[in-house]
């Protein structure tokens, strides 16, 4: 069984939030930062608390390795912990490396994101050193169930830099990355039809989500853009498909949602996680209404 497979079902019990842990020291309470005994300490105690308001109703996290790298060894500490605790509680994880290199050193990658202190359940790659880039993780797949989500279609501003660039042949950039991930994917299919490595596909372009999820039936969706970035929950669903095949990824509006509530000034821990359950919950809910899921959101866990 793929991890995609597992994921999908996440997304049928739970809806298709996707936390991002991607936690700066200074997105936590201050009062928390203060009594710690330093910034990667007080990170893993912001994270689990968090993972622990939140797990229950996110289909899975996405945790980004620069802000844990940013903090040196300390913080790359914080990150295998953050991970060890994430996979105590049964949660599927996504570390967002976005590696893009060859041949012995893609394998080394590989080993070092999908076994040891680092594993992950899938990992963020990208494609523009060509498919030998992503080759050397496909074992893993066949091994381990282990899955990735390649950089297709971003949400930043710079994605068309690269990305929109028009072909001769017709199409654009991304499209080519995409039909080459629907060749993959179709060489590793799930239980549900879609292949152990998807591609991540931002929510901030509305008028072309229709059309990439109706062209990339095989595909699973990792979906960055939702809240900062603009993107929302009517953009995020049109990259759903029967109200499943994506999850929906929203870092800071939910780490700092604690941050918006009147009794801020005086946050903790607890605090900020009720705050970011609450914003979780909303987030999925109004996913839901939109997305044409079977699932209706009083039927979750979380309420509705």
């Amino acid at each position: 069984m793929y991890n995609v497979d597992k994921l999908y079902e996440a997304v049928a019990a739970r809806g298709h939030v996707c936390v991002g842990l991607d936690t700066a020291v200074e997105y936590l309470p201050p009062g928390e930062r203060r009594r710690a005994a330093s910034d990667a300490q007080a990170v893993l105690a912001f994270n689990r608390a968090i993972i622990d308001a939140t797990a229950d109703i996110s289909a899975c996290f996405k945790i980004q390795i620069a802000y844990y790298e940013e903090l040196g060894l300390a913080g790359l500490e914080t990150y295998a912990k953050t991970l060890a605790y994430l996979r105590e509680r049964g949660a599927l994880v996504i570390a967002d490396i976005k590696r893009g290199d060859i041949a012995d050193t893609a394998l080394r990658y590989a080993k070092a994101h999908f076994t040891g202190d680092f594993e992950a359940d899938f990992v963020t790659l990208s494609p523009y050193m060509g498919m030998d880039s992503i080759d050397p993780w496909l074992s893993y797949a066949g091994s381990r169930g282990k899955g990735a989500f390649v950089l297709m279609r971003t949400s930043n501003k710079g994605m068309r830099d690269f990305e929109y660039q028009d072909l001769k042949t017709g199409g654009r950039l991304y499209d080519v990355v995409g039909d080459r991930l629907e060749e993959l994917a179709a060489g590793c299919p799930g239980k549900y039809g879609y292949g152990a490595f998807g591609a991540v596909v931002g929510c901030t372009e509305q008028e072309e989500a229709a059309a990439i999820r109706k062209k990339r039936g095989n595909l699973f969706f990792l979906i960055p853009g939702y809240g900062v970035q603009g993107g929302g929950a009517a953009e995020a669903a049109l990259l759903l498909r029967e109200g499943n095949g994506g999850v929906v990824n929203a870092s800071r509006s939910i780490l700092r949602a604690w941050d918006k509530e009147k009794a801020a000034g005086e946050a903790d821990n607890r605090f900020a996680a009720e705050a970011a359950r609450k914003a979780a919950v909303e987030m999925r809910d109004a996913i839901l209404r939109f997305s044409g899921s079977p699932a209706g959101a009083g039927q979750l866990p979380g309420g509705g």
